[in-house]
């Protein structure tokens, strides 16, 4: 059982400790330390010397700047899995609020940003522009507010910021983000995409249909790494939710591999020849097929729904669906749930079987019983 004191509560890595001063009034402070021991020291001495009548001492905390926040913070993150996706948001945060104290931090300040982030980037009506360029959406929003809010809290603990601008920050709430796309391609769509790709492309695309593997995991592959031909599995170890993730490779996959030319040192399994480095975005090239394929409004990512969109609506179970693309639980596959009205008809219609067979049974076996009793 971990020890606990009244009083005495744990920010981070760090003890802090709450106690009454001489009005009574409910002071709260960082003991700087992480040792429970010392700890308790810090608040039984802090208790003393009000018992003594002696006023506590008050700690000012120095006047940092968001920008000083930004660069203790980007130190912090660069060792956290999704830095990567972060530092973005880091940089556009730093640059709007650079030079402002955190004291001067407030709810109303972060609730006008997010409104401003939402009309980001909309324009005027023109003759190209037939109407206006729509801002962020809501998810993106959240993604930033919650970078903004955690940020605030490792400012806390580190005692840059006091506790009244922490609660401050907190106290926003996130938007209402209901923008989860579901677009995917029928099997004639997929190999008209297919058809349309360029050499170095094609491969590329038939990994993300054939094994629904996000952009960054497929362009990251490496033939000793991640690839087992022998056995017939892509190893993932580097993943969105951190855990391991097998994918089986399949005869159109395997193919479309085995098809690849290797260096003799092994290396990413799609690179390109001129420079010998990995392609790091396909973004223009992708852009290019699908305009030859007659296809819109759909994204590179949206190849990993149709990867899980064709499996549902080909009878293959959810669990299995969520455990192909990573999903930590099945709230995200649930998504693809409503596109396998079918099969869960067929479900139902089993159990409609095994009832029906059980109440014909029952009858029989009274019937028998009755007949036997005359």
């Amino acid at each position: 059982m971990a020890r606990k004191a009244k009083g005495l509560y744990k920010r981070g890595s760090v003890y802090w400790c709450c106690y009454k001063d001489l009005t009574g009034a409910i002071k709260r402070e960082t003991t700087k330390t992480g040792d429970y021991d010392k700890a308790i020291e810090f608040l039984t001495e802090k208790k003393f010397n009000v018992q003594k009548g002696i006023e506590p001492e008050i700690v000012k905390l120095v006047n940092y700047t968001f920008k000083e926040l930004e660069k203790e913070y980007s130190k912090w993150c660069e060792k956290q899995r999704g830095y990567n996706k972060k530092k973005l948001f880091i940089k556009q945060l730093k640059d709007k609020f650079g030079s402002m104290p955190l004291k001067s931090f407030n709810t109303m300040l972060v609730e006008q940003y997010q409104t401003e982030r939402l009309q980001k980037g909309m324009k005027p009506a023109t003759v190209k522009n037939k109407g206006v360029i729509p801002g962020n959406k809501p998810a993106t929003v959240n993604r930033i507010l919650a970078v903004l809010k955690h940020m605030f809290t490792k400012a806390n603990q580190w005692e840059m910021v006091d506790d009244q601008t922490h609660k401050k920050i907190k106290q926003v709430k996130l938007l209402e983000a209901n923008n989860r796309r579901l677009r995917y391609l029928s099997k004639e769509e997929c190999q008209a995409l297919i058809n349309a790709c360029d050499t170095h492309l094609k491969p590329i695309v038939i990994t993300a249909l054939n094994t629904g593997c996000r952009k960054e995991e497929i362009l990251s592959l490496q033939w000793d790494k991640n690839i087992d031909l022998k056995h017939g599995f892509i190893l993932l170890d580097k993943t969105k939710n951190g855990e391991r993730r097998e994918i089986p490779i399949n005869g159109t996959l395997r193919t479309a591999l085995e098809a690849l030319p290797r260096r003799l040192d092994g290396g990413y399994v799609f690179y390109d020849p001129k420079t010998d480095e990995r392609y790091q975005d396909v973004k223009r090239s992708f852009a290019t097929a699908l305009r030859r394929a007659g296809i819109r409004d759909f994204h590179f990512h949206d190849c990993r729904h149709t990867f899980a969109s064709q499996l549902v609506m080909a009878g293959i179970d959810l669990t299995t669906v969520s455990r192909l693309l990573g999903h930590k639980d099945l709230t995200m596959t649930l998504r693809y749930s409503h596109l396998s009205p079918q099969h869960m008809a067929k479900a139902v219609d089993v159990l409609d079987n095994v009832m029906n067979d059980n109440f014909n049974s029952t009858s029989h076996l009274l019937h028998n019983s009755q007949v036997g009793n005359q």
